[in-house]
C-alpha cells in the first residue's frame, strides 16, 4: 500500500528541506510526500483523495489567506480519519491551546525535530498497514 503525507506551507524552501530530510524514505518508496502552498490547495487535495493512503497532514499555522488554524476544523470535518499536526515558529501556550482545541493531534515548533517527526510518520504507516 502506498501512503503519503501532505505538507502545507507557503514558504518554498520548506519543500526542499522536507525532501532532503526524508530523501532516503522517499527514494525507497517508503512513503510519498505531497506539498501544498496554501490552506485552500491543501483542503482541495485532502477532500479529493478519498482513500486511506493519506496518513498525516502537517500544516504551518501562519500563512497568507487562510491560516492553518482556520483550515484545521474544515479539514478535520472533511477528513476526520486523517491526523493533523500543526507547525509554528511560536510554540507558546496559547498557540498550542488553540491548535489542540481546533482538532490538531499535536503542535511542532520550528526548527522541526525531524527525528521525532520520522517516528510519528513511522507510527502512522504502521497504523495504516
Amino acid at each position: 500500500m502506498s501512503v503519503y503525507v501532505l505538507v502545507v506551507d507557503d514558504e518554498p524552501d520548506v519543500e526542499a528541506l522536507f525532501r532532503q530530510q526524508f530523501r532516503r524514505d522517499l527514494r525507497a518508496g517508503h512513503f510519498l510526500m505531497e506539498f501544498a502552498p496554501s490552506a485552500s490547495v491543501a483542503l482541495q487535495r485532502a477532500i479529493e483523495v478519498r482513500d486511506a493512503t493519506l496518513i498525516l497532514i502537517l500544516s504551518d499555522i501562519n500563512m497568507p489567506g487562510m491560516s492553518g488554524l482556520e483550515m484545521l476544523p474544515i479539514v478535520r470535518s472533511a477528513r476526520p480519519d486523517v491526523p493533523v499536526i500543526m507547525i509554528t515558529a511560536y510554540g507558546d501556550t496559547e498557540t498550542r491551546r488553540k491548535a489542540l482545541e481546533h482538532g490538531a493531534t499535536d503542535l511542532l515548533t520550528k526548527p522541526i525535530d525531524f527525528t521525532a517527526l520520522r517516528r510519528e510518520i513511522e507510527s502512522r504507516i504502521e497504523q495504516a498497514a
